[in-house]
């Protein structure tokens, strides 16, 4: 059964009603409509009768959440529930933007992230919403692509079918998706905060290579995934597509084309974290990516960022593709020099143009990857002459290669120059080397 434009149906606990307006789309567990609601308009989502496993548990469960509110921005949280009709029910939620589409069109290469730097702020984002969520002490349970959607220009997210967020160790009866899910899951076992970490680090592979981690020459040769196949490669025996020591999995060239192009031009650092959530990590929980220590990879991934003069965007780490600090880029194939770093207590920020400082790189003990405290400048005049500008609310105190010393107030610049010492306004230390 479908509702027709123009039927209207009780909020829950407002006594007034939703009017629909048209049908948006279709999934497994419901419908989603177009509708107004208090001269607003929202997005409707009406399961289908008999489809939810634990109806009571789930209604009951949903209502929480309304409650507790959305964990972070990113999130297209529940906001209001419908009165019980037709034999089912629904919640709704805001609508999605139109410049956002689907993760799924993405890896479809209907729709395509160009930019490295909107492809990490998608990381980031997604990483910030999940931390945001395990501190409310609950997991997603049924992490997939069909639930994020992307604005392909700066890598803004958008994440949806909240429905099925639940506090540790509760299970909804959702059976979710093998190709997502830890492989403990797949046997059997309830979900939790070190399953959302697997189901995480699949996620943000998928996002920068384009393929699936455990989809490889061993996957390809079962024709057909059948249910018992889906639990041998993905519970029983999932073998990491670039394991280090174990090759019976590797990506085929003509299918896995993604990922074997994009593997390499990734840093060692964030590489290194993938293997291990893929290896040690399937069979050791505590071996896993923790959500923090992504947050950590990609902030310390965007710091690499380098654009080159043909506006190509690549990644400037400090030991350099070729191994002598030098590199070329990935879209014109100029020489590019390994910029100088302004080392802080944590990480390490290339000295390139479009490239600022947070919070967490000038604060002592901060993590907020958001609030821009300082920015990379150069000089009109003389394009050879780089700077750094004061963005934040305090002066930053310096120490100059000869051993004089100066104050760089809020909205000042001092130049980038190695040797140059300086202590933040946030109590962090940094070197420009």
């Amino acid at each position: 059964m479908e509702f027709e434009s123009g039927h209207r149906i009780k909020v829950a606990g407002a006594g007034d009603f939703l009017t629909v307006q048209e049908k948006l789309g279709e999934g497994g567990q419901g419908t989603v409509y177009r509708v107004v609601y208090r001269e607003k308009e929202y997005a409707l989502k009406w399961f289908f009768p008999g489809t939810l496993k634990c109806p009571e548990e789930f209604h009951v469960n949903l209502k929480r959440n309304i409650l507790d509110g959305p964990p972070a921005p990113a999130f297209l949280w529940p906001l209001f529930l419908t009165e019980e009709t037709e034999g089912s029910f629904g919640y709704l939620m805001e609508l999605r933007p139109q410049r956002f589409c689907s993760f799924t069109d993405i890896l479809n290469a209907k729709e395509r992230i160009v930019k490295h730097s909107a492809r990490v702020n998608a990381a980031l984002t997604i990483v910030e919403s999940f931390i945001a969520l395990h501190r409310q002490g609950k997991s997603y349970q049924d992490l997939n692509d069909g639930n994020f959607f992307l604005d392909p220009s700066d890598g803004s997210v958008l994440i949806c079918d909240n429905d099925n967020v639940a506090p540790y160790g509760v299970n909804l009866g959702i059976a979710g998706k093998c190709r997502y899910m830890a492989p403990e899951v797949v046997l059997g076992e309830k979900p939790g905060m070190q399953s959302d970490y697997f189901s995480l680090a699949v996620m943000l592979f998928l996002l920068l290579f384009l393929s699936h981690p455990l989809e490889g020459e061993k996957v390809i040769k079962s024709v057909c995934l059948t249910d018992r196949h889906e639990v041998r490669h993905y519970g029983n025996s999932p073998v990491f597509i670039f394991d280090p020591a174990n090759a019976s999995n590797r990506p085929v060239r003509g299918v896995h084309n993604n990922a074997i192009a994009l593997w390499p031009l990734y840093p060692a650092f964030l590489r290194e974290a993938f293997v291990r959530s893929f290896t040690e990590g399937i069979q050791r929980k505590e071996r896993r990516v923790s959500d923090n220590e992504w947050l950590r990879l990609f902030i310390r991934l965007r710091d690499e960022i380098v654009v080159c003069g043909c506006g190509g965007e690549n990644f400037a780490c400090p030991e350099g593709p070729s191994g002598d600090g030098t590199f070329r880029c990935l879209s014109c194939g100029a020489a590019l020099t390994a910029p100088l770093r302004l080392n802080t207590q944590k990480f390490s920020v290339a000295i390139a143009p479009g490239n600022r400082l947070y919070d967490c790189h000038t604060s002592e003990g901060s993590m907020d990857c958001r609030t821009v405290t300082g920015e990379i400048i150069r000089n009109k005049k003389n394009p050879a002459l780089w700077g750094i500008r004061n963005l934040s609310d305090s002066p930053w105190n310096t120490g100059m290669p000869d051993g004089t010393g100066r104050e760089v107030l809020p909205g000042a610049a001092l130049p980038a120059f190695r040797g140059i010492h300086i202590v933040f306004g946030g109590g962090c230390r940094a070197e420009i080397v």
